[in-house]
């Protein structure tokens, strides 16, 4: 080989010729890297006198290549050349060469040791630590840490010697090199650590934070940018180690890096990086950080650094201490308790709000708006005095202000859909006054900030449309349709797309309201269904036709018919265009028409089952990365990997190579850095793809179910592998198909094998083909719920199992296998301890971590106990009184939320413990005393929603325990409870109240104070709010009736209008058997008293029919 002719061709790719490089590259990659001696030749270039980039570039190529060809050196080279790399790199001034020389010699010594190869290297590097020489030690240090980053779990043996090494290296005197190499080889032996196994070497380690905190803000005060990344790059793996390692100087550590942060003396990387860190330290430790009671602090201080935003674009995507603050107080929200994050933060607005400065202004109301998502039913209880100071700030004297309320109000629309909408008329009016002010001012293409306020007050519109019905949006439309339309002209394309999407929104809402304006609505987009021309268009496109799908839903088959082929084709050309949302789109459209034309929707129904079968099933490569000077623009910024924002950092120097280089890298094969990456993932273009497609598949087999019997079998081996795909929302997509999957097929057998009865094992048995596809299903639930570590998905498997579970009983959990596996993670997320509740990594049993079952819940976590109390409540009703044994195992959790401080779950709890009770029927006899305890705390509840749950459970209770005794002990005590409630229209509480006395009046009526509950009694119907309490009410008057009690004989006057009311519409008020037990009494009554009937003319007509 022509060694001369490899350095020449090297030398090459530094040359600022990128066709140079290019050709270069290929050379080095076919003629030459292939062979063994290239090794030797990229080594011996690594220790000569040639110019630093081309050695720092042999380094890199050479790292590369010796796994591959070190071993196929002539066995008499290689000690020659490990002692001159050593030597060399010992004495090497420029520490980029030092560090890309290091990483070498433990790539060699890799390939060595695992023959035995280099036995005296650790000594050396021992010695090379201990050196006087500054240059030594900075060289032993950074080896010493490479070769644990490269061995591993091999290097555990020697912990406890690295670890007295670097203790005394990380105090250096001389060099901030060895101080950082010393951390840095300590992060990766905490990495190794067994905190349970090693006691001393975790003291060790915990002893030596508070040097590496020293450091860190040595590196921070001198500004050493590159010093800083270090360190904070320590801080940043250590808290994904054991959390013993860092649990000692927790608390400290979070206020350091919070006081660094709110800095404004600091430099901004630093600020940005210590904010990073308390992200990650909440996210992955929020327990912890809980526990210490440090919410409140934290969120006011970062609250303290958002005005920094200043007139900053607030779509602007470069990460900035400011933007990492909002961040920080949105992962606060979403991880911690109300209590510790949004009350603080709400009670601290009003110097912010009311500021005379427009960036504090600006700040307070972007908070509102940040918290909203991590905490929305709190945030729901305060929207009333939220929304005003928000409309205030909407009308503010600074564009910036009015941008940032708008902004809030879109995020508060988003979270709060239903409530927000309740405040159309002062929402629509203020969102039309400040879209009209933007377009009458706009300039054009390039005037960023009335186009920027435009596009918000769409997204406000389209936003707000989720929470409002039809008639509301509908009384709306002539003014709004109107102004959108005219921006379908605007010459930016991502305003006409905003536009767009709001008027599709406004159509999904107003159904048949939007009938006037549908025609002209689909002439105007007809122009952007197939535009293919740039980016640009084809994004345009995507809008376009989700809005016609929403405008299809909206206006129904008939009047859609003529666009439905036209469009088919359309979308199915874009699935052909390479853009990855179009594909997405083209689905969601196909899922749309399923919806709106059910069976008719046949003729289509093969090719997009074709299309939907090739996306599911296409192969997944891992995602190509190239940085070079087109990659530069993305650092300092954020992106989205494992479906989280990253900071994408500055290459270091000793990472720093050629683009050629990069690629070799990839060519070269195996590389066991990429275990540094742990579980991280990307999430590819072809995985949210494949999100969307299996969503749509469950689309198309619920409304087109019939015709799609054949494609089931197939649905099934292709659908199920998904739930142990990567990406969390292909599982989350995979889960609710199967479900939806198993309903259709369940629905398609005969009414009779549909018909089910509580209790295992099963009394009615579905057919063959619905039990082994629940077999099926069940089972691959099992596998993936207990071990699933994202709360989302465990959210929805806990809602698709308790909605199966209420439509087609027990048939699902019949194998015996399946109830033991069930209800230990029913048990798990209860007591908090399932995987996706727990901070990263063990709790520590010997620190001060708190048990997780007896801490308050963020509304997030809460979110996957409230639906796994769903699975409970649907199990108690499919279970029937076969649930009594169940219900000892969750008893105890569920009496602890009952008694929780957060309203929301003692609400909740209450309320499924009546569904527990109702379940069970007589088998709640032996739990009788347990539920009447807390029940009776609970009727006095300060929460009105609890209240009025334990209203309805004891009435429950009443009505199955055959435990006369204790049930009459608590009689009197009940009704003089009930009796605020009967006169409070809160919550549903006089409606639970009334049907929790009708129950008492049909069981016990020899012990009720009759002439004193009866009047009080009809005095509160017709019921308004739960009609599903008009059955044990009525069924008590006619009850009562019956038996010819003189106290409600007495109200017949009183009673008979509510009568007419409950008979007349909507029928929903009574179920059918209530019904006619009503129309007897109505003609019984006639029977006695036919004048006073008379008087009512509904009534009339219930006797003459």
């Amino acid at each position: 080989m022509d060694s001369r002719k490899l350095v020449q061709t090297l030398g090459d790719t530094l040359a600022p010729d990128t066709a140079k490089i290019k050709a270069a590259t290929a050379t080095l990659k076919s003629d030459f890297y292939p062979l063994p001696e290239s090794l030797s030749v990229l080594l011996q270039l690594l220790i000569s006198d040639e110019s630093e980039p081309l050695r720092q570039l042999a380094a890199t190529q050479a790292r590369a290549l010796v796994p591959k060809h070190w071993k196929s050196l002539p066995e008499g080279q290689r000690p020659q050349i490990r002692q001159h790399m050593l030597q060399k790199t010992l004495g090497e001034e420029q520490q980029l060469l030092r560090h890309s020389a290091a990483r070498v010699i433990t790539a060699i010594a890799k390939s060595d040791l695992e023959d035995g190869q280099w036995p005296d290297l650790f000594d050396t590097l021992v010695q090379a630590a201990n050196s006087q020489t500054p240059r030594h030690r900075a060289v032993g240090t950074y080896v010493l840490f490479t070769t644990i980053e490269a061995f591993g779990e091999d290097m555990t043996a020697k912990i406890p010697q690295m670890l007295q090494i670097f203790s005394k290296t990380i105090r250096d005197t001389q060099s901030a090199e060895v101080k950082i190499n010393s951390m840095l080889g300590v992060s990766r032996i905490a990495i190794l650590l067994d905190a349970d196994e090693d006691e001393a070497a975790l003291k060790t380690v915990q002893d030596l934070i508070p040097q590496m905190v020293e450091i860190l803000k040595q590196a921070v005060d001198a500004e050493d940018e590159d010093r800083t990344n270090q360190c904070f790059e320590v801080f940043q793996t250590l808290i994904g180690c054991d959390s013993a390692v860092l649990n000692k100087h927790f608390g400290n550590l979070l206020q350091f890096m919070i006081n660094i942060a709110a800095d404004t003396d600091t430099e901004d990387d630093a600020r940005t990086q210590a904010l990073s860190f308390l992200i990650n330290a909440v996210r992955f430790r929020k327990l912890k950080v809980q526990g210490l009671k440090i919410g409140e602090h934290l969120t006011l201080k970062a609250l303290e650094i958002v005005p920094e935003l200043g007139d900053l674009d607030l779509n602007d995507e470069d990460v900035t201490t400011a933007r990492s603050a909002l961040m920080f107080i949105d992962v606060l929200a979403e991880s911690l308790p109300p209590s510790q994050v949004v009350v603080p933060l709400l009670h601290n607005l009003g110097p912010y709000v009311n500021s005379p400065d427009p960036d504090r202004r600006k700040a307070g109301v972007l908070a509102i708006g940040t918290v909203v998502e991590g905490a929305p039913d709190f945030i729901n209880t305060q929207l009333h005095e939220i929304l005003p100071l928000v409309l205030r700030l909407f009308d503010d004297g600074e564009d910036q202000v009015r941008r940032a309320a708008l902004d809030t109000i879109m995020r508060l629309a988003e979270d709060l859909a239903d409530e927000v909408g309740k405040e159309h008329a002062k929402l629509i009016p203020a969102l039309v006054k400040h879209l009209d002010s933007a377009m009458h001012k706009l300039t054009g293409a390039d005037d960023k900030q009335n186009l920027d306020t435009i596009k918000a007050c769409c997204n406000a519109f389209d936003a707000l449309c989720e929470g409002l019905d039809s008639e509301a949006i509908t009384a709306y439309l002539p003014e709004l349709v109107p102004r959108l339309s005219r921006l379908f002209s605007c010459p930016d394309p991502k305003t006409k797309a905003a536009a767009i999407g709001a008027l599709g929104a406004m159509a999904g809402s107003a159904e048949e309201g939007f009938a006037p304006y549908f025609e002209q609505t689909m002439n105007a987009l007809a122009n952007y269904v197939r535009i293919k021309d740039s980016e640009e268009e084809l994004d345009l496109r995507c809008t376009t036709c989700d809005a016609m799908g929403a405008i299809a839903l909206a206006v129904g088959a008939e009047p859609f018919q003529k666009y439905v082929r036209p469009l088919m084709e359309a979308t199915e050309e874009g699935l052909h265009l390479d853009h990855p949302k179009l594909r997405e789109t083209s689905f969601l459209f196909w899922g749309s028409m399923a919806k709106v034309y059910k069976d008719d929707f046949k003729p289509f129904l093969e090719g997009v089952v074709k299309a939907i079968f090739e996306s599911l099933e296409s192969a997944e490569s891992d995602l190509d990365v190239e940085l070079g000077e087109e990659a530069a623009d993305l650092v300092g910024k954020e992106v989205i990997i494992g479906g989280k924002k990253v900071k994408v950092s500055a290459i270091s120097d000793d990472d720093l190579v050629g683009a050629d280089e990069i690629e070799d890298l990839d060519a070269m094969g195996d590389d066991d850095d990429d275990s540094d990456w742990g579980d991280l993932q990307t999430i590819t273009a072809v995985a949210q793809e494949k999100e969307i497609a299996v969503e749509v598949v469950g689309d198309i087999l619920t409304h087109v179910t019939s015709h799609y019997v054949p494609y089931i079998e197939k649905t099934v081996e292709i659908v199920l592998p998904l739930t142990e795909h990567s990406y969390e929302g292909v599982r989350r997509a995979t889960i609710a198909t199967l479900y939806r999957l198993y309903a259709a097929v369940w629905g398609l057998q005969p009414e009779e094998n549909q018909k089910w009865k509580p209790g295992l094992p099963l009394q009615q048995k579905p057919k063959d083909e619905v039990s082994k596809l629940g077999e099926i299903i069940a089972t691959a639930t099992l596998a993936l719920w207990d071990e699933e570590e994202d709360r989302a998905t465990v959210t929805e498997i806990n809602r698709n199992l308790a909605a199966t579970l209420k439509l087609t009983g027990p048939s699902i959990i019949a194998s015996p296998s399946h109830m033991k596996p069930l209800s230990e993670v029913i048990l798990d997320i209860l007591n908090k301890k399932h995987a996706c509740q727990l901070d990263m990594g063990p709790l520590d049993s010997s620190s001060d971590d708190v048990d997780p079952g007896f801490v308050e819940s963020s509304e997030y976590d809460w979110l996957v106990i409230d639906t796994a109390l769903d699975v409970v409540a649907a199990l108690s009703q499919t279970l029937g009184p076969t649930f009594a044994e169940f219900y000892k195992l969750i008893e105890k959790p569920i009496l602890r939320f009952a008694s929780s401080s957060e309203a929301y779950e003692r609400s909740t709890a209450v309320g499924v413990m009546a569904e527990c009770i109702r379940g069970m029927g007589e088998a709640v006899t032996p739990y009788t005393s347990s539920f009447f305890k807390i029940l009776m705390h609970r009727l006095q509840d300060e929460d009105a929603g609890t209240k009025s749950n334990a209203a309805f459970a004891v009435g429950m209770l009443v009505l199955n325990s055959k435990d006369e005794k204790e049930v009459g002990k608590h009689f009197n005590t009940v009704l003089a409870r009930l009796e605020p409630l009967m006169q409070t229209d809160e919550a549903r509480m006089k409606d639970n109240a009334a049907g929790c006395v009708g129950r008492m009046i049909k069981g016990y009526q020899e012990k009720m104070p009759l002439r004193m509950v009866v009047p009080a009694l009809v005095a509160v119907l017709p019921l308004g709010e739960d009609w599903e309490e008009n059955a044990p009410v009525w069924d008590a008057v006619v009850h009562l009736y019956s038996a010819g009690e003189p106290t409600i004989l007495g109200l017949t006057p009183q009673l008979l209008p509510a009568v007419e009311k409950v008979l007349g519409p909507p029928e929903e008020q009574l179920d059918e058997e209530t019904r006619g037990k009503v129309v007897e009494l109505v003609r019984f009554v006639h029977s006695k008293q036919p004048l006073l009937v008379g008087k009512y003319p509904g009534l009339v007509e219930v006797v003459r029919g």
